[in-house]
């Protein structure tokens, strides 16, 4: 599945709408397996030479928006290095094809981001492999739908958080000391930080983390030339979906309760994640971008 994302044309019916087949898959899910494929822009995706000579890291690069980021960010001249999940290799390895076709650096650092020292050696890593580090993409994330808090595990309460807030902690303390004048840190905060769905218990209170999070490090790090910023996405048809963070009986109408009645492409967020990396948007820091098909995050 693909679309021209630069020819004018009807944004509700641009992709794909419900329903859906019903496809549930085993955590953490693989893109190839879904019906239809998401489009992370593989065919679609023009670059502009945007990012040129910039040293990304990006983690949940495998498949969902972060593929869909990785894809933009070689595209547009950026080197790259792939973080996910050993299990998520088949997705990845298209991930790092794509990217080297691109003409730029790739490099491939599998891990479980809940390992505090994972993160420090995917720092180090990411250094050594691309000769520094001036974007972070924290985009990474664990979401288990849950319909009644006596379901709901510690286990998994402390896996949310782990994932989706201390991982973001690790990184950008790892990232920091070794970022110049100019670099940005882009974190995934969700619609959920604003409007939180019952069955998401602990996803939603990891997403309002992020968006604080991501205020209060702005407001940190700005005199240092570093900006921090976040993109709130609304539903998006990714792997995380169908293999858990929504009950099975919700894909095959799953996006239907947003205005434009149908999920987001990861192909639709990349963009904002590149503005947000690129000089462009020099005079925004702290700032979240809502992209949620006509639901606003307020």
């Amino acid at each position: 599945m693909m679309t021209n994302q630069y020819a004018m044309q009807d944004p509700p019916i641009q992709y794909p709408q419900p329903k859906f087949e019903d496809q549930p898959q085993t955590p953490p899910g693989l893109a190839r397996d879904m019906v239809p494929k998401p489009d992370h822009g593989e065919s679609s995706y023009r670059g502009f030479g945007r990012l040129a000579g910039r040293k990304a890291l990006i983690t949940g690069a495998d498949s969902g928006i972060g593929r869909a980021v990785a894809i933009a960010f070689a595209r547009e001249g950026a080197d790259v290095v792939l973080n996910y999940l050993p299990s998520e290799e088949a997705d990845a390895q298209e991930v790092v094809q794509l990217a080297k076709e691109a003409g730029v650096k790739v490099a491939a650092l599998p891990g479980d981001i809940q390992d505090k020292d994972f993160c420090k050696h995917l720092v180090a890593q990411s250094l050594s492999a691309l000769g520094g580090i001036d974007i972070l993409v924290n985009v990474a994330g664990k979401q288990t739908a849950v319909e009644a808090i006596s379901d709901l595990t510690t286990e998994q309460f402390e896996a949310t958080f782990r994932t989706n807030v201390f991982a973001m902690f690790w990184l950008c303390k790892a990232v920091l000391p070794h970022m110049p004048a100019g670099a940005t840190i882009i974190n995934t905060t969700s619609i959920q930080s604003y409007s939180p769905s019952p069955m998401l218990l602990d996803y939603a209170p990891t997403k309002a983390a992020i968006t604080a999070f991501t205020h209060a490090l702005a407001k940190q790090v700005v005199s240092k030339g570093i900006r921090v910023n976040a993109v709130a996405p609304g539903p998006v048809w990714t792997p995380l979906q169908s293999s858990g963070g929504q009950p099975a009986k919700n894909i095959p109408d799953f996006g239907s309760e947003v205005p434009m009645k149908r999920p987001g492409q990861p192909a639709e967020l990349a963009p904002v994640y590149v503005l947000l990396a690129s000089q462009e948007s020099s005079y925004v820091t702290g700032e979240v971008y809502g992209v949620t098909g006509g639901n606003p995050i307020s």
